[in-house]
């Protein structure tokens, strides 16, 4: 049987994917709303940190995220109990949206100390009204600057790659497979392999490459962290209970 609360995210992300689809027919686009915004763009509030994680782009971005989050979050959850895997999930979830906030702010820099002030006051003023009529700029480096502004982020995928970490660092030798590849991979290569071709994959910011990358390796972060953080907890409280 899944844990509770592996079993409630499960049902609460499917019902959101499935409301995205419905009131998207009815002209109601939910990611306009819940998805992540850079905080320049007018689209942008503060709750879409947490709520971006129950929104997907397709069917194949829901179902991988959930696959990954039934196989190993539910094993996390049975070892840490609903409080901590909780904990861990947001954390790791709305840290890779940080993550991935920090790098857009870097690109954008790069891409206005080639620009007109003049050009760069147009985007701010008017890029998110553009962007939301789903139109863009000719120029190359003002198409640019109102993606990297308006562009949404959607998905647990930061928070996905926070259990696979936990997962590797607490299991590092359960073998995974990979689908359609019957070969066992060792969940601590597993890790290392995905880290290292996300940080590949977001470095080299292919055109037309949609994957926040930099947010994957941000929920990696941020999972570690808590995991060094917990076992250092743990470690003083079993010390002071042998004290006591």
């Amino acid at each position: 049987m899944l844990p509770p609360a592996t079993k409630n995210l499960l049902i609460i992300t499917v019902l959101v994917w499935l409301a995205q689809v419905v009131m998207l027919r009815n002209d109601v686009d939910l990611i306009r709303w819940f998805a992540m915004h850079y905080p320049a763009s007018a689209n942008f509030q503060f709750f879409q940190l947490a709520t971006y994680m129950f929104l997907h782009g397709s069917w194949t971005h829901i179902f991988f995220n959930m696959f990954a989050l039934f196989m190993l979050g539910s094993v996390l959850n049975q070892v840490w109990g609903t409080k901590r895997f909780l904990t861990f999930y947001f954390v790791t979830g709305i840290g890779a949206g940080l993550i991935h906030l920090l790098v857009t702010f870097i690109r954008i820099q790069i891409v206005q100390a080639d620009m007109p002030p003049e050009a760069i006051q147009i985007v701010y003023a008017e890029g998110t009204s553009v962007f939301n009529r789903g139109m863009n700029y000719t120029n190359s480096a003002m198409r640019t600057l109102n993606s990297l502004i308006n562009t949404p982020t959607v998905g647990a995928s930061g928070a996905i790659f926070g259990i696979l970490l936990a997962f590797g660092v607490l299991f590092p030798n359960a073998p995974l497979y990979l689908m359609f590849i019957p070969i066992p991979i060792k969940a601590k290569y597993f890790v290392i392999g995905y880290g290292v071709l996300s940080l590949f994959m977001g470095v080299a910011d292919r055109p037309g490459d949609n994957i926040a990358h930099f947010a994957h390796l941000g929920g990696m972060l941020f999972g570690i962290f808590m995991i060094l953080y917990w076992r250092k907890t743990d470690k003083n409280r079993n010390n002071y209970e042998h004290y006591y």
